[in-house]
């Protein structure tokens, strides 16, 4: 590892939390002799890439779609391109186990533009990406730099529960999206990886608005604690239950999905209690897949659960979909329905898995022609094994 590259991860792990992109640049310029540093970050509806700047954010947007910035950022990988007067400019990728932040954007001399180099810078954004999830812990700056708009409270809090929007790892591609970004209230997911399992929850509660928010924060909160005990699915489910009947005496309930995968034979136990719907695309088929529907969560005292039995197998895509997106109106009053999201699942299967869900919900909003205004949710499991 170079003396530069040692240098610059030094001043990232001593920056203080809101002047982590400060101290990148700086230590850029001065071990890299590079003309300028920018941090471009993904907003909650991931359409943009805005830039990281001093309250409040007054630079132009960048596509996620259009540009340069917007292939790195879908490409996952660095890409270089001339901007005149003897300097180029390079955009690198800026994540964290496979959870898309943005991108960083770094403009030195040509003659500096070597592979080794941008290898080395890709590092950085590497780096700089792990600082800004522990940075986020201690200041709004980051967080703020996300949004074009206000989030209404029930959003906020949605998107305080999640684990990221996106994960990686050897066995299997991870990627999810709700939608309305800026204004979600019900539906959300969670994931849990360990050494051999993985671990999905998805859920729709009841409601609107700050209610809807506060049952869902509940209900995720209570699988969390019970899957943290090291119970078995059936009881995660039943302990959740019940904190939710504790807490409404039956007057709410919350739908819900629940998926443990064995990460070394692909066998997975399933609990689908009332929504989301599960689809799945082996090879170039798309089927539903169907389980038994057991109750909602907290719709009475002590429901019992039980899981069903799936088997995953290398190449197989699991598309997971909230009543928002396969019941979506048009105008017209048409329903979205299965043959369209089936259409959809197939034009989006040359995209990795967290691209897939963001891509079927703009499509979703082309076809109604309107904005999508109730809860939607969209997960995509890419699974390889072992």
């Amino acid at each position: 590892m170079s003396e530069g590259l040692l240098a610059v991860e030094r001043s990232l792990r001593e920056a203080a939390p809101h002047a982590v992109v400060e101290a990148v640049r700086a230590s850029l310029m001065e071990h890299y002799a590079v003309a300028s540093v920018e941090l471009l970050m993904a907003d909650y509806g991931l359409s943009v890439l805005q830039p990281v700047l001093a309250v409040p954010y007054t630079a132009v947007p960048v596509g996620v779609h259009t540009g340069t910035a917007g292939r790195a950022f879908g490409a996952q990988e660095a890409v270089s391109e001339s901007v005149g007067s003897g300097l180029t400019c390079v955009y690198l990728p800026v994540s964290v186990r496979g959870d898309r932040l943005g991108v960083l954007t770094v403009t030195f001399p040509d003659e500096r533009c070597t592979p080794q180099v941008v290898e080395e810078l890709t590092e950085v954004a590497t780096v700089l990406g792990r600082e800004l999830v522990v940075a986020e812990r201690d200041t709004d700056v980051y967080l703020q730099a996300r949004r074009t708009e206000r989030l209404t409270l029930a959003a906020e809090m949605q998107w305080q529960l999640l684990p990221g929007r996106s994960c990686s790892r050897p066995e299997f591609d991870l990627g999810a999206q709700l939608e309305p970004a800026y204004a979600i209230y019900g539906d959300n997911f969670d994931w849990c990886t360990g050494a051999n399992s993985l671990t999905l929850a998805l859920t729709n509660g009841m409601g609107e608005g700050i209610d809807a928010a506060l049952l869902t924060n509940l209900t995720v909160n209570a699988l969390r604690n019970a899957r943290r005990a090291g119970i078995s699915l059936p009881d995660q489910a039943a302990l959740a239950d019940q904190a939710i009947y504790s807490q409404h005496k039956g007057r709410l309930h919350v739908e819900t999905v629940l998926l443990n995968v064995d990460l070394d034979t692909g066998r997975g136990q399933v609990i689908d209690a009332g929504s989301p719907r599960l689809l799945r695309m082996r090879g170039k088929h798309i089927e539903s897949i169907d389980f038994e529907q057991q109750l909602p969560l907290g719709m009475f005292d002590q429901t019992e659960y039980f899981t069903e039995e799936i088997t995953l197998l290398p190449g197989d895509r699991l598309i997971f979909v909230s009543d928002g997106v396969h019941a979506v109106l048009a105008p017209d009053g048409e329903i979205y329905g299965r043959q369209a999201l089936h259409r959809a699942i197939n034009a989006t299967r040359m995209l990795p898995a967290a691209e897939v869900p963001p891509a079927i919900l703009r499509e979703i909003s082309e076809w109604s022609r309107t904005t999508i205004e109730d809860d939607a949710l969209v997960m995509c499991l890419d699974w390889r094994g072992r």
